[in-house]
């Protein structure tokens, strides 16, 4: 008896947070942002419903140029943790908030900061240039930030005797060293998304659309990459079909940029690249955690908010500015 009373209340105790929730989240969500003074930045990645209500959306570089310049009080990031930890770092005196904590990177997760350490420690004379998918630790260890867009450049711009690690994406180094023409001592991290595209799937897809361009983002695994037409970041990728005089594009990254790219040319055909298995492994599951919902609810709410030890964020905070200013140079 007791169990059925506490399941009833259970009940009618969710029954009644979600009458309270309102029907029009779009409009309650414009309200918090006028309210809060806050700006909603958002992933290419995450679900077009939060794309279609962000202040902005972009890749890592445009999301942290953002951050770094906005006025807001209140910074609503739409993305996953390292995202909203840059822009606390950049911002220590805003209130970040991000819609699901849980919302991950397993490519941040592939770079533990004491073993990096370690890691760092047998190369002491090696400039550390890091990619933004890791952890504010790993940024701290860090010289030098970059994203998918400017990697190549900052690193063609570092003195040709200065010897480097790259972390804490493989895939994304390989790439830069075979682009700049640079040896890159590599950490051996990844991101499960764009390692489970499958070769063998994506010629098949090519057989059955012969006209279809691939088109690839770096962190992708090499035997992809060697059928890729184009290679770029999300940016990069969203420009070229918008230019390109094809009319069809296997996509080979997270699915979640064809909304902005059927936006930007709804006339062209979008096909996203398939994984490895029937499942949807294509869709980052720490992307997609973020709901519309959850985005009114930490508004409101005020929480989760992120914070950054100080000590980490001071020592973080450098190797950002220097990807901001070699990126402008």
């Amino acid at each position: 008896m007791g169990i059925m009373v506490f399941a009833t209340a259970l009940s009618y105790q969710n029954s009644a947070l979600k009458d309270d929730r309102p029907t029009d989240l779009f409009g309650a969500i414009a309200q918090l942002k006028h309210e809060l003074n806050a700006v909603i930045l958002a992933h290419y990645y995450q679900d077009p419903d939060i794309q279609d209500i962000a202040d902005y959306i972009g890749d890592s570089l445009g999301l942290s140029q953002q951050a770094a310049a906005t006025d807001a009080d209140v910074i609503v990031f739409a993305g996953v943790h390292f995202m909203a930890e840059t822009a606390k770092i950049l911002n220590p005196n805003k209130l970040v908030l991000l819609p699901d904590l849980a919302a991950g990177c397993s490519l941040a997760d592939s770079c533990p900061p004491d073993a990096f350490a370690h890691f760092r420690a047998q190369y002491p004379d090696h400039l550390v240039v890091s990619y933004i998918n890791c952890t504010a630790e790993i940024k701290a260890q860090s010289d030098i930030i970059c994203t998918s867009s400017n990697a190549v450049k900052i690193v063609q711009q570092i003195p040709t005797d200065q010897p480097i690690i790259f972390a804490p994406d493989r895939n994304l180094g390989r790439y830069v060293m075979q682009q700049s023409g640079r040896e890159l001592v590599l950490w051996n991290g990844s991101c499960i998304v764009h390692e489970t595209f499958s070769e063998r799937r994506i010629v098949e897809l090519k057989v059955h659309h012969p006209n279809a361009q691939v088109i690839a983002h770096p962190e992708c695994e090499p035997p992809v990459l060697r059928h890729a037409d184009y290679i770029g970041s999300t940016t990069a990728l969203l420009s070229y079909v918008q230019q390109s005089d094809r009319q069809s594009f296997i996509v080979a990254t997270e699915p979640g940029i064809i909304h902005q790219m059927q936006k930007a040319a709804p006339q062209k055909t979008f096909i996203p690249a398939p994984s490895t298995s029937n499942c949807n492994c294509n869709e980052c599951p720490h992307m997609r955690l973020n709901t519309l919902e959850k985005l009114y609810l930490c508004m409101k709410n005020r929480t989760p908010e992120i914070t950054v030890p100080d000590d980490i964020r001071v020592r973080a905070l450098r190797p950002i500015q220097r990807m901001l200013e070699m990126s402008a140079a």
